[in-house]
């Protein structure tokens, strides 16, 4: 199989002189399209600066992020954000939802800035509320929904394109256990029917039993790497 993601001795720091952080230090790490992978570690690890590496909201201080093959660290500002749109999926920790659109505004925002049909959008986006249980709620704004619900919108959102590699920082945080399994049933099935590439940051231990491969951070570093739920060896 091919590397969906690769990065080689990636470092990023933040500030410098006395008040310089090395969130990541010298990382190198690779996953195969299809993977369905967990990242875990304590807080500042570094586990939310590697997602928004990989993703390319954030370039590192040195080294290369591959993705399929094409090195993000040497494009353009206009060509990271087509690579976003197109091919990236986000689930963040804080959901970053529009708060002047609705949910399904907001779930329907990826796919239209691809220029799908609004009919497409439509049936598309209304079968996904459904599935992750925000029927009759898609014209509340943000401000109208608790944060499991916000959190079930940034996810829709997320999914809704089909991308083909999904990061997802803390993504069942503010969620129920019986909806976390229902989106993550939802996210196994993205990954195996359209082959989609997961990478998880989480300490949620339903999310940790679902991985084929952990990886855990502490201090920047990758302390271990294995294959198979967080806990197995």
């Amino acid at each position: 199989m091919n590397d969906m993601v690769k990065l080689e001795k990636v470092v990023k720091v933040y500030g410098h002189g006395a008040t310089e952080v090395q969130a990541l230090r010298g990382v190198d790490l690779a996953l195969e399209a299809g993977e369905f992978t967990v990242v875990m570690g304590p807080s500042g690890s570094g586990k939310t600066t590697l997602l928004n590496i990989i993703g390319s909201l954030d370039r590192p201080t040195r080294g290369r992020v591959l993705i399929d093959g094409e090195d993000t660290t040497r494009l353009s500002a206009s060509s990271l954000s087509r690579l976003r749109l197109t091919r990236i999926g986000f689930v963040f920790q804080a959901y970053n939802l529009i708060p002047v659109l609705t949910a399904y505004e907001n779930a329907e925002y990826v796919l239209m800035l691809q220029g799908r049909r609004p009919d497409e959008r439509r049936e598309k986006i209304m079968g996904l509320l459904r599935t992750v249980g925000l029927e009759g709620m898609e014209n509340r704004f943000p401000r109208e929904l608790s944060g499991g619900q916000q959190q079930r919108v940034a996810i829709a959102r997320a999914i809704a394109s089909e991308p083909e590699l999904v990061l997802a920082d803390e993504p069942t945080a503010n969620l129920d256990s019986g909806t976390a399994a229902s989106l993550l049933d939802l996210m196994a099935q993205l990954n195996e029917e359209k082959g989609a590439t997961f990478l998880f940051s989480t300490h949620d231990p339903q999310v940790m039993r679902r991985a084929r491969r952990t990886i855990v951070l502490h201090d920047g570093e990758i302390a271990a790497d294995r294959h198979g739920p967080a806990g197995d060896e």
